[in-house]
């Protein structure tokens, strides 16, 4: 059964047509993965499905609800995190303390309750807590918990920044680029997260440079370029599409 559907998608910038009419779909439970060259409108996409951009036609249905243009909180509130390509932590605050910020998402305690520290914000906030160390010892980080961000080692930063965006209990995690300045092991341990976020429940969309990660973890795969889907299928069947081999692998005849 799908839990995102996206139908004819489409976003300019001026003339350029960077999301063309995009359509596919992420079923429940699996990993699917959007590849293609620079350029080619991932980002934008990932950004339309997210709320951060609107598109200017198409749907974007999510858990049999409509969400096109819907503001990103919102769309967070109904299941969907994300991780951007550029680590976006606070460097002075701890892993824990981070990783609470994407807890709070699902926070009912109001601004004045905060502010009085009423007996039942400080057990929401305690509650809070415990539920974002549970996402940090499920992806194995929790002797770096209290120590401050910007200290860490970048991979433990990218399992950090992973953390938070699962401990808002999501349905469907968007990570954009999570390889990005990882080395070789690092990667390797990537993957193993992600297969322990998933074997939770958790469906995941994900575009990617690193090849060999996407081909070893998706389910399925859909390819862009130049802001149009050219392929969709099962890593082998995209690994032998000749037209993804000519255009994003840039290979010849030869």
């Amino acid at each position: 059964m799908s839990l995102l559907e996206v139908a004819s998608l489409a976003r300019s910038f001026g003339g350029l047509r960077a999301v063309d009419g995009v359509s596919f779909s992420a079923e429940k439970n699996r990993i699917t993965s959007v590849i293609g060259p620079n350029g080619a409108g991932k980002t934008t996409l990932f950004n339309l499905i997210a709320g951060s951009l609107e598109p200017d036609s198409g749907t974007v249905l999510f858990d049999g609800e409509d969400i096109t243009g819907m503001k990103p909180f919102r769309v967070a509130r109904r299941g969907m995190a994300r991780t951007f390509q550029a680590i976006k932590l606070s460097r002075r605050m701890t892993a824990l303390e981070n990783v609470m910020i994407g807890r709070h998402v699902r926070s009912r305690a109001g601004f004045p309750q905060a502010m009085l520290a009423s007996p039942w914000a400080r057990r929401e906030e305690r509650r809070i807590r415990e539920e974002a160390m549970k996402a940090i010892e499920l992806l194995g980080i929790a002797e770096y918990a209290g120590r401050e961000t910007g200290s860490l080692p970048f991979g433990v930063q990218r399992s950090v920044e992973l953390a938070r965006a699962i401990a808002s209990e999501p349905k469907l995690l968007l990570l954009d680029e999570p390889a990005s300045g990882l080395n070789i092991r690092e990667t390797v341990g990537l993957a193993e997260l992600i297969g322990r976020i998933r074997a939770e429940g958790i469906s995941i969309l994900l575009v990617e440079h690193d090849m060999s990660l996407v081909m070893d973890i998706s389910d399925e795969i859909a390819v862009l370029n130049f802001g149009r889907k050219i392929a969709q299928g099962k890593p082998r069947e995209i690994q032998s599409n000749r037209e993804v081999v000519d255009i994003y692998l840039g290979e010849d005849d030869d």
